[in-house]
């Protein structure tokens, strides 16, 4: 079973990369860009068919090691 994980900086955390992001994207003329947050995600092949213990095991694996708790935020889809 595969599980995505989509994990970005908590709301109020400065965000240099998205900034310089942005920056980028108005020196293209894409001045409509109002803001860019950036963020990490992930594909997890699990060797697990039941969803809810998939789900489960890969929420340990965000709070133990992919996700900072202190500045970031984690959802699984």
């Amino acid at each position: 079973m595969i599980v995505k994980v989509i994990i970005t900086l908590k709301k109020g955390v400065l965000d240099p990369q998205g900034k310089a992001i942005q920056q980028t994207l108005i020196g293209m003329n894409f001045s409509s860009v109002k803001e860019v947050r950036q963020g990490k995600f992930f594909e997890i092949d699990i060797n697990e068919k039941d969803e809810t213990k998939a789900k489960s095991k890969v929420q340990e694996m965000c709070k133990k090691l992919l996700a900072n708790l202190v500045i970031e935020d984690f959802k699984i889809i």
